[in-house]
């Protein structure tokens, strides 16, 4: 499709990234059905934790298309799919309003999420700063002077964030307590987040190199990048395992393992093809296998409860 038969509404679904979404939502599933699990399940909260966290997603999509367009790093001859800000068919100054309107609604879905949830004033004021600086990473991955996503640290920011601030932060606005256990599965959810970004990062590793994007993968070389992802899903996995076995002494607590075949391949192959085009259609593949996996760890969590 050519810049000019590309419709405004086209445009802007290809920078919002609507597919990216239910990656963003399984985290607070995840933490959701723990919640439930410990009796302290409450849909109006678990609603908003994913309005909100669906918000974010969107923002942090609206924010990398900018920052990538204003330094030049998505250029046509990039392996990845080039967005609406890229082709031509968003200005600058439409990008600019469409984070601020983002922005602005994040901070209020925000604001009712915490206001609906929160017990004392610690929790408040520790969740709206925890909000913040969610909403300043969401930004700054490709924004800014320094772009953090540009010196190798987006890995990390997807564990935080995609991994035990999502699935943690959903458990604590439901239950208000912590349980040390908890970080098993929200690090699982931060690894299978994370093996995403490494799958979109090894297919772009030549055009951000070229481009001084120095993406994790791009310091770690194409090897050892390869090597970094079949860790992400094994750790995963072991993390739901080690879930099961010290916390929900449940059968039903492996029904995830039914996922490790598909995420066995998808090590294989990526281990195997050295070529950068090779990962192009890995990268639905990685966000469905993640997607599976924990699909059927809550499934296991529920069963658990519900099947003794």
């Amino acid at each position: 499709m050519t810049e000019q038969s590309l419709s405004p509404t086209q445009a802007w679904l290809e920078s919002l990234r609507p597919k990216t979404l239910p990656l963003a939502f399984s985290a607070i599933v995840v933490g959701t059905a723990l919640a439930w699990w410990q009796g302290h399940f409450d849909p109006l909260v678990a609603v908003m934790a994913l309005v909100t966290a669906g918000l974010l997603q969107i923002l942090s999509n609206l924010a990398n298309d900018y920052g990538d367009a204003v330094k030049g790093s998505d250029k046509p001859d990039r392996i990845g799919p080039l967005r609406g800000m890229q082709k031509g068919a968003i200005t600058q100054q439409q990008m600019k309003r469409a984070l601020i309107i983002t922005v602005a609604l994040t901070c209020v879905s925000g604001l009712a999420l915490v206001a609906m949830a929160y017990q004392t004033m610690a929790d408040f004021i520790g969740f709206l700063v925890l909000g913040g600086l969610s909403i300043i990473a969401a930004i700054t991955y490709t924004m800014g002077n320094r772009p953090y996503g540009y010196i190798g640290l987006g890995d990390i920011s997807v564990l935080i964030f995609f991994g035990w601030l999502s699935v943690m932060g959903s458990w604590y606005l439901q239950a208000h307590s912590l349980i040390p256990e908890i970080i098993l599965p929200a690090t699982a959810c931060g690894l299978l987040a994370t093996a995403v970004l490494n799958i979109n990062n090894l297919r772009d590793i030549d055009s951000d190199r070229e481009n001084g994007k120095n993406t994790l993968v791009v310091r770690l070389g194409s090897v050892n990048a390869r090597r970094y992802h079949a860790c992400l899903l094994f750790g995963a996995l072991a993390c739901f395992a080690l879930f099961n076995l010290v916390s929900l002494h449940s059968p039903w607590g492996w029904l995830f393992i039914l996922a490790a075949p598909l995420l066995f391949r998808q090590a294989r192959y990526v281990m195997r093809e050295r070529d950068p085009l090779a990962m192009r259609p890995m990268l639905e593949r990685t966000v469905k296998g993640a997607l599976l996996t924990n699909l059927l760890f809550v499934i296991g969590i529920i069963l658990s409860q519900t099947m003794i």
